[in-house]
């Protein structure tokens, strides 16, 4: 079945045009030029991918991503930011966001970036022992979930890959740019700020105290790593 991909934006030419390059690429494709339009066909439609606007009439893109994170913690979600404007990529990232593009931007390369942030969505483990504990945390890998004393915690698809290398590697100092060539790709075009707001994300889902992080570790001047006790 060809992955569903919900575009949320308000202006015809771009959504038109986006649109057709995405259906080359053998994906379906709804559209929607409101966020409120938006949130319906997701709660109908249920697509796998969310891109999604800031600038739209009425309600804006971050509202609309705040309540659909919220309804739909494993959609993806590439938000689409004016030319920058970092301030919006930071927000959008905080508010949930797995990857962002700034306008104008190659149709093309959003059909990578789509593919590449399914790529995260659907990897399994092919073989071997899917469940990998450490501490209190768990990852079942086939199911991609994520328990913490074996109550299952909400996080993004992005959030769970980082997780999932962190445990997978425990101990090992990650610099930015590794990580984001890990998760994001070798042909992400953004800087590290991406994988900042995302730790930053994750601290407050699974730190007793994000202040003083127990677990995810910050290496100054080079990166993170996960403390292994």
């Amino acid at each position: 079945m060809n992955s569903k991909i919900l575009l949320i934006e308000d202006e015809e030419s771009i959504r038109k045009f986006v649109k057709i390059n995405l259906e080359r690429s053998d994906f379906e494709v709804l559209e929607a030029e409101t966020g409120e339009l938006g949130i319906e066909l997701t709660r109908k439609e249920k697509p796998d991918i969310l891109v999604l606007d800031i600038m739209l009439p009425g309600m804006d893109g971050f509202e609309v991503c705040r309540i659909l994170r919220e309804e739909f913690p494993t959609m993806g979600i590439i938000m689409l930011t004016a030319k920058s404007q970092d301030i919006d990529k930071i927000m959008g990232l905080e508010y949930g966001t797995d990857d962002y593009m700034t306008k104008p931007f190659n149709p093309m390369e959003l059909v990578l970036r789509v593919k590449s942030l399914i790529r995260r969505m659907k990897q399994r483990q092919s073989k071997g022992n899917t469940l990998l504990k450490f501490g209190p945390f768990q990852i079942d890998k086939y199911s991609r979930r994520f328990f913490r004393d074996e109550i299952e915690m909400d996080l993004t698809p992005t959030e769970y890959s980082i997780i999932k290398l962190f445990l997978e590697n425990p101990g090992k100092a990650f610099k930015r740019d590794e990580i984001l060539n890990i998760i994001w790709g070798e042909d992400f075009v953004g800087d590290s700020k991406i994988v900042d707001v995302n730790i930053r994300r994750l601290r407050s889902k699974i730190e007793n105290d994000p202040s003083k992080p127990e677990f995810i570790e910050t290496v100054w001047g080079l990166g993170y790593r996960w403390k292994n006790k």
